[in-house]
């Protein structure tokens, strides 16, 4: 792992919740992954998120994600800090995950809610305490409603959090003020999980960043939290600015991962923009349209008159 942890960020400060390669047939491109993870971590970042929704976990299988973490580990686990997913609405399905990550070679474990089930809050407690306890890598929370249908309470935070692997959370609400009261009472290492929301998200208290429009905006997203590192809100702002036509693009109809595809595939870092259903790759009109956002956020050139 990387040598050093930086204070305040167990898992650094620019982490993409990656995409998972496919080949044309729907195969795991191992190969791609790779070269995708060298990529990212030479543009920004020093953190990588597999195996989450953006990775398409729901239509991977255990092998593969086992293949995927150690690949990764293997090219970048010295240079960025590699979390694998262990998301499940199955419990003991989520602790196999968890298990098999650290035997991979993970460095820290991403646990949501289960969902679909909506479980109570106690069940939320019962199901992470189970996967956090299943091996000794530290832990980040991931609150997102949206996809789960159900929201962490605050006592169910503070509960988790008093938990000694729970180390982090991922914050997917849209919630910003109510981060700063939790981020103060848990002490816990707060990372916006919405692109578009970085610089307000650190305005309360966040470290970090776990996004999707950052797989190509990775050098963008590490001079933000640099300068707002730095004091310098003013630039910070100003290299936010210039990022949100990619970060519309990618995050506007909520098929991020199909959209994150074609973005990677626009500037290079991949080949193919195949997903595994019920995901469907992006169209060409589709993958114009993240063109256009990427162009106008000046990855592409400029804008044609």
């Amino acid at each position: 792992m990387p040598p050093v942890t930086p204070a305040g960020r167990p898992f650094g400060a620019v982490l993409s919740a990656m995409v998972t390669p496919m080949t044309p047939d729907g195969a795991v491109d191992l190969a791609a992954a790779v070269r995708l993870a060298q990529h990212l971590v030479d543009h920004g970042h020093d953190g990588l998120v597999l195996n989450g929704t953006t990775g398409e976990a729901p239509t991977t299988h255990a092998p593969e994600k086992a293949d995927l973490v150690a690949a990764v580990v293997e090219a970048v686990g010295d240079r960025a800090w590699v979390v694998a997913g262990a998301g499940s609405n199955d419990t003991a399905h989520a602790v196999r995950m968890a298990v098999q990550a650290a035997e991979a070679g993970a460095h820290g474990l991403l646990v949501v809610s289960p969902y679909y089930s909506r479980p109570s809050q106690d069940g939320i407690v019962a199901h992470v305490t189970h996967v956090a306890g299943s091996t000794d890598l530290p832990v980040m929370l991931y609150d997102v409603p949206g996809r789960t249908g159900v929201r962490l309470a605050e006592a169910t935070i503070d509960r988790l959090a008093a938990h000694p692997r729970v180390v982090a959370l991922k914050d997917a609400t849209g919630d910003v003020a109510a981060a700063t009261a939790k981020i103060a009472r848990t002490g816990l290492a707060w990372y916006c999980g919405d692109d578009g929301l970085l610089p307000a998200f650190l305005a309360h208290g966040a470290v970090g960043h776990v996004g999707v429009a950052s797989q190509v905006l990775g050098d963008a997203f590490a001079r933000l939290v640099a300068a707002w590192d730095a004091g310098e809100t003013a630039t910070a702002l100003e290299v936010f600015r210039g990022m949100l036509p990619a970060i519309t693009a990618l995050n506007g109809d909520g098929f991020q991962a199909a959209a994150a595809k074609a973005a990677l595939v626009e500037v290079g870092a991949l080949t193919s923009r195949a997903t595994r259903l019920p995901l469907v790759p992006y169209t060409d009109d589709e993958a114009a349209r993240v063109r256009d956002g990427l162009r106008a956020a000046g990855l592409l050139g400029v804008v044609p008159a």
